[in-house]
């Protein structure tokens, strides 16, 4: 199957996930995907397929090699974010994009400009898929699941391609940090292996961000606003300032490269009571605790001239950065290096301001750096990917299970 007809077959799941939920997946309709997935891999002669109750789809394909080889693993999510809408999409495929602008939505005046995507001018020549600028695109992973399909076909197709033991794993609830929960190391029965969750094709990652989330809870005091001087205290008022407090310094539109942030992902309530959600991350974990001590101090402050006590923040740890892990595995880092050269790309390794799977698996046994998809601009309707990228990626993927 061609590996853009898998894909966009696989962007016609709506697998959104739920921050807010508890169940696993947190979603019922990822269990759609994850169907889809068993069976097709079942069909391909997959061995040891197993769907989860938790919704996280196993495989393997069994060594055909006659020396001894390590068992390599490939991991994508089939969840898509929780920031935009992933149901009933319409992708657009562009052939041989000529360059320039391309007009996503002309109603809702939305384009890719080359001059705000500058990855659009190393894409020239390529067959581009985009969104129609009103939900996202679901590149994020599914791009990463197609490519790990397609290598999957090719291996079934082709019993001459001498390999070790390949597993193969689809995970959902990527998106809101839930990934990992139900993952079974042992099960999936690899010696190491690679998440395919990042971007350009020819980056890797074995650096990622810490990651806390930070739940604040504001209780205030609520009066006739006629009749409320000296009395009432605003839990709007108190968030609004306490946000205020963090800076504008520290933000993800005002931050690059290794920096971290603080993200006020969510809030909501009245002058009783105010929730807010914010996500912090940064790549080193001291940096991590200066940004959480800071948050403290604020809340302490406002508790303080407020003569009372009406904030409370609750800290999560989501994940930590992989490096720490990967370091003491550095031939899993060279063995990429080494593919990507063996099929004509110059190898980019560039920390991931963000997370994967990849990065809790690490720390729970399994060294896990993340490759590139071929996909740009995630999360949102200017989401795309590369048809082509995603062709180099089953070309990777094969390359690295010859240096298994």
């Amino acid at each position: 199957m061609l590996i853009e007809k898998r894909f966009l077959k696989y962007v016609s799941f709506d697998t959104q996930s739920d921050e807010f939920s508890t169940t696993s997946p947190s979603t019922e309709k990822q269990f759609d995907l994850a169907d889809f997935l068993s069976e097709e891999m079942q069909i391909l002669g997959v061995d040891e397929v197993e769907r989860t109750d938790q919704g996280i789809v196993y495989g393997k394909i069994y060594s055909n090699s006659d020396e001894p080889m390590k068992a390599i693993g490939f991991i994508a999510h089939m969840d898509t974010s929780p920031d935009a809408s992933g149901h009933d999409i319409h992708p657009r495929i562009i052939r041989s994009y000529p360059g320039g602008r391309i007009i996503l939505n002309e109603e809702k005046k939305m384009y890719l400009d080359p001059e705000t995507n500058p990855e659009l001018k190393g894409l020239v020549g390529d067959d581009l898929i985009t969104t129609d600028g009103t939900t996202l695109l679901g590149a994020d992973d599914k791009a990463g699941v197609a490519i790990i399909m397609s290598m999957v076909e090719y291996i079934c197709q082709n019993r001459d391609f001498k390999h070790g033991d390949i597993c193969i794993a689809f995970t959902p609830d990527e998106e809101v940090g839930r990934g990992t929960e139900n993952f079974d190391v042992k099960r999936f029965g690899a010696d190491y292996a690679y998440t395919v969750d990042g971007g350009r094709i020819d980056e890797f990652s074995f650096e990622n961000f810490n990651a806390y989330k930070a739940d604040v809870t504001i209780t205030g005091k609520s009066y006739h606003p006629g009749d409320s001087k000296g009395k009432m205290v605003n839990a709007l008022t108190l968030g609004r300032q306490f946000d205020t407090m963090l800076g504008d310094n520290k933000r993800p539109e005002a931050t690059e490269h290794k920096e971290g942030f603080y993200h006020l992902h969510h809030m909501e309530g009245d002058v009783s009571t105010a929730k807010m959600t914010y996500i912090l991350r940064d790549h080193d974990m001291d940096n991590m605790h200066d940004m959480i001590h800071t948050m403290q101090l604020a809340a302490s402050y406002l508790n303080q001239v407020n003569h009372g006590h009406y904030i409370d923040i609750d800290f999560t740890l989501q994940y930590k950065n992989m490096i720490e892990v990967i370091n003491k595995t550095p031939d899993i880092v060279y063995k990429v290096k080494q593919a990507m050269i063996n099929i004509g790309l110059e190898p980019i390794a560039s920390p991931i301001r963000g997370g994967t799977d990849g990065a809790n698996l690490s720390f729970m046994g399994l060294p896990c750096p993340n490759l590139g998809t071929g996909g740009y601009n995630y999360h949102g309707p200017y989401e795309f990917c590369s048809i082509n990228s995603m062709k180099k990626g089953v070309k990777l993927l094969l390359e690295l299970i010859k240096e298994a």
